[in-house]
């Protein structure tokens, strides 16, 4: 088995929704533009840097965001789990399943940008055990794993 938990993946309003339910029982208010930042960010098929996404909410709101307010507030979905960034790139994805704790894998390509989200807790456990083991107090770990997609490399 590649890991020991399963969830189900929300999509469109259910995505929304169960973003917005986490946010808010993280104490935290699921504000106009915390959901405008969401659907922007849900929207992109590829992670999306702070300032794509600044550009996207501009547009659907027809006023200049700043880079910074979105920063701010991807930074407050990251904590509380609504988002994962994607280190290497510095840019972010939405977290397809908000309501589920856990280590993240990203396949990313080096060729398109697709970044692919696995769920495997043996390896991250692993990672945390190795962790432990020197001492160290792993707080969130990510793996990036770089090279080409299926797609690409097919090409």
């Amino acid at each position: 088995m590649a890991h020991a938990h399963t969830h189900t993946e929300p999509q469109g309003a259910d995505l929304t929704v169960a973003a917005q339910t986490t946010l808010e029982k993280a104490g935290e208010q699921w504000t106009a533009m915390r959901a405008s930042v969401f659907a922007a960010l849900a929207g992109f098929d590829k992670p999306a840097s702070a300032y794509d996404i600044a550009e996207a909410v501009s547009k659907s709101e027809g006023r200049r965001v700043a880079a910074n307010s979105v920063y701010r507030i991807l930074d407050l979905f990251v904590g509380a789990n609504l988002a994962r960034r994607v280190e290497s790139a510095n840019a972010y994805v939405a977290n397809a399943h908000p309501d589920c704790l856990h280590d993240c894998i990203f396949l990313v390509c080096d060729s398109c940008g697709q970044t692919t989200h696995l769920d495997n807790d043996v390896i991250t456990r692993g990672v945390r055990n190795a962790a432990e083991a020197a001492g160290f107090a792993p707080v969130r770990p990510v793996i990036e794993v770089r090279g080409r997609c299926a797609d690409c490399e097919a090409k």
